[in-house]
């Protein structure tokens, strides 16, 4: 299935990617300066909250989309049952 991010969802995605890269660039820098535990911890927390933010964008932009559309959602002649457990497994991968 692929999908087709437009205005405002590629918008949010790519900015919590892009605030996830600059949070993980952080923790490399602070582990680099030998900084304080917690702190590299509770940076890396929040680099981890946004990848997480931006997988759930993702998925479900996907599945509005599988919704609006069901037969677009399909990979090779799937059925409904096949695509909901692609989809399912896809949603708890990041759980």
């Amino acid at each position: 299935m692929e999908l087709q991010f437009e205005g405002d969802d590629l918008k949010s995605v790519l900015n919590r990617l892009r605030r996830a890269q600059g949070q993980i660039s952080g923790v490399i820098k602070m582990i680099e300066e030998g900084r304080d535990c917690e702190d590299v911890v509770t940076q890396l927390a929040a680099a981890s909250r946004a990848l997480d933010r931006a997988g759930f964008a993702i998925i479900a932009t996907g599945l509005q989309q599988c919704i609006a559309d069901p037969e677009r959602g399909r990979d090779n002649g799937e059925t409904s049952e096949q695509m909901k457990a692609r989809l399912e497994k896809l949603f708890l991968s990041l759980a």
